[in-house]
């Protein structure tokens, strides 16, 4: 997408309602809480019960699950990198993510049903439908979005704090999604959809057309100040040619900071969607369901837990960001994560009673809110300081390794998962009504340990991983050296 004077992108139609220079109430929220909220809300459904609906609704066979989801992969991380290389060679009035938001509206939409539509019944026929839907919507449409999400945080604005304020809104939604996904979707799924596909589809439905909505709000309500900037810096009908792929890689590889933020992120993200990809098992096999008052309140128990984290997150937000400014962001995510990794021993402890699970889970979800948080900013100042040293943005490349990160996180686990499944002896015609004594031993302890146990464990590493980021200590003066160079 180029920068021609004329054309759809240079329109009013295209041009964002935001006119601040400085980031207000109205974009933050409706451009990095309302749209992202969205536009996520699929994703973070499928992240706590697509596994499910796989296994005991479509009763695909575990080996498919695993080859497909590990498969899978490979698209969705060439599908991201070729997302980021899209991103960073548009050239618009409009932007060079606010575009892609746009088309997001659409495909991520239709992308987001087509799981649940599944016109045959043949095992054969069934399987092809679900790869093809599965990579259209994982290694296609979401990839687009995510990105181009993640890649608005880092161009809004320079404001290191201003930029906390929108990770932290965006993360706020994030973490939205996966309560409602984690919350609300499993009661509807236990007491109303339960293994009805048609429920499956029009509760999708729904979905889809709720997320399209918001994504052209997010669209009209964000700004990228930093693309103005460099549009400016050379004139605005002047496209500024971006740097090689190889350019950006080896100024990305050959920054420490940016290899120890990738590493936090990919050991807090995958040791998350271990946990919400066994949750609903967990809480189906494990956990004691009889406080509610029969083996079969699974959907009831997944719901406590989901409160129980969601709750200290939902009141974190209110003094990360504070804490953050006055203290670091090193500091206080290095301190969450051994929180997390105390409250996920609690859990271990717990041994299926509910109620010391729900503080253990309280209190490692509380931990990890910093994390959650500030992600997106630490990764904002790690492409400042890039810019710094190499003089170049690599705004798409980060973004779309991110962006694989977190998208990938959920086929690769659900395929190990899936693989410790089936080698744990898992039985999928298993009756919930019987509780915790359907499952053998081994099957329980298997989902226990990929709940509970990994992710403690990810905590742990990414404590000390995190306390040698150190790339706030000078990016004022690195920002100030790189506005010099501009004006």
């Amino acid at each position: 997408m180029g920068a021609e004077k004329n054309g759809f992108w240079n329109s009013p139609f295209a041009a964002s309602r935001i006119k601040t220079e400085d980031v207000r109430m109205p974009e933050m929220l409706l451009g990095y809480f309302i749209g992202p909220f969205g536009a996520l809300l699929s994703s973070g459904i499928f992240t706590s019960i697509l596994q499910n609906y796989f296994t005991d609704v479509l009763k695909l066979n575990l080996a498919f699950l695993t080859t497909l989801q590990l498969v899978s992969t490979i698209f969705i991380i060439a599908a991201n990198l070729i997302a980021g290389q899209l991103i960073e060679r548009t050239n618009t009035l409009a932007g060079k993510a606010r575009p892609w938001i746009l088309l997001s509206a659409l495909t991520l939409s239709v992308a987001g049903i087509l799981m649940f539509v599944v016109p045959f019944q043949g095992e054969k026929e069934k399987m092809i439908w679900i790869a093809a839907a599965y990579n259209l919507f994982y290694a296609a449409a979401y990839p687009i979005y995510n990105t181009a999400n993640s890649t608005l945080i880092p161009v809004s604005t320079r404001d290191s704090r201003q930029r906390g304020a929108l990770a932290s809104f965006t993360n706020v939604a994030g973490l939205g999604v996966m309560g409602a996904g984690s919350m609300v979707f499993p009661v509807l799924v236990s007491f109303a959809l339960k293994e009805k596909q048609s429920r499956w589809f029009l509760a999708m439905l729904a979905i889809a057309l709720f997320s399209a909505f918001t994504i052209y709000l997010q669209f009209m309500f964000t700004r990228e100040r930093v693309t103005e900037e460099q549009m400016n810096a050379g004139g605005i009908s002047q496209k500024k040619k971006a740097a090689s792929l190889k350019t950006q890689l080896k100024a990305v590889t050959r920054e420490k900071m940016w290899w120890i933020v990738m590493l936090f992120y990919m050991g807090f993200q995958w040791s998350g969607a271990m946990k919400n990809g066994s949750m609903s098992y967990y809480c189906k096999w494990v956990l004691d369901n009889t406080f509610f008052g029969n083996a079969d309140a699974w959907g009831a128990s997944q719901s406590l837990l989901s409160i129980m984290g969601a709750v200290p997150m939902a009141a974190a937000a209110a003094f990360v960001v504070p804490l953050c400014n006055k203290y670091g962001k090193r500091i206080i995510c290095m301190l969450g994560m051994l929180c997390g990794a105390a409250g996920g021993m609690i859990a271990v402890l717990g041994n299926g009673h509910i109620v010391p699970v729900a503080v253990g889970v309280a209190i490692k979800c509380l931990g990890s809110s910093p994390a959650c948080y500030m992600i997106l900013a630490m990764l904002a100042d790690v492409i400042d300081h890039i810019e710094y040293t190499s003089r170049i943005r690599t705004d798409g490349l980060t973004m779309s390794i991110y962006s694989s990160i977190m998208v990938a996180g959920t086929p690769v686990c659900n395929a190990i998962f899936s693989a410790v499944l089936n080698m744990s002896g898992y039985n999928q015609t298993a009756d919930a009504a019987l509780g915790i004594t359907a499952q053998t031993a081994a099957a329980k302890a298997a989902i226990a340990g990929s709940y509970i146990w990994v992710e403690t464990a990810a905590y742990i590493a990414c404590a000390v991983l995190i306390f040698f980021f150190t790339v706030e200590k000078e990016l004022p003066e690195e920002q100030a050296a790189i506005a010099a160079r501009k004006g």
